[in-house]
């Protein structure tokens, strides 16, 4: 059954290995036949959530005329979403933090929803573990949300990096398996 997934790159560098795990991702998806689009944060503008709530009065739309809006119309349509990052301090970068907390605005209607979490760090597989644990957080509130899968790049600090570790293969595979 073809389904389709939604990737969404948040390394502000073009090129990095977070984005290359990606594409490999895609290229597993496009083999079984599915729809795969790519949004890369770097090229949007997303503003902070405010903590508002006027989404909650509008429908689950937030006042701010920013790209988020647009996102979340691809969320909803999606039945995949992949998320990556690289891995600053330990954390997700503050590109994909952002667009998590206006995803507040779509939680009522965001369910069902399958996940694939993609990190990349210069350090070993442990470094990333803090990551994945505040990028499963973002499932929570989503009702019917499944968590599919976990890409753990290590010891990738170049760009590039990336391209000779078995993270890339197994990239491939969940989304040939998405």
């Amino acid at each position: 059954m073809s389904k389709t997934i939604l990737v969404i790159s948040s390394s502000p560098r073009k090129g990095s290995n977070s984005e290359l795990l990606c594409d490999r991702f895609i290229e597993g998806a496009l083999k079984s036949g599915h729809h795969t689009e790519k949004i890369l944060l770097k090229d949007c503008k997303i503003g902070y959530c405010i903590a508002c709530e006027a989404c909650r009065k509008n429908g689950g739309k937030c006042w701010q005329k920013d790209d988020m809006n647009w996102i979340l119309e691809k969320m909803h349509k999606a039945d995949v979403l992949v998320l990556a990052t690289p891995v600053y301090k330990s954390c997700m970068c503050a590109q994909l933090k952002t667009m998590i907390d206006r995803m507040f605005a779509g939680n009522p209607t965001l369910i069902n929803k399958e996940f694939y979490f993609i990190a990349t760090a210069a350090d070993s597989k442990r470094a990333i573990e803090s990551t994945m644990e505040s990028m499963r957080g973002c499932t929570f509130a989503l009702r019917g949300s499944k968590i599919m899968g976990e890409i753990y790049g290590a010891n990738a600090l170049n760009p590039g990096d990336i391209k000779s570790s078995p993270a890339m293969e197994e990239a491939y595979q969940y989304g040939l398996h998405a």
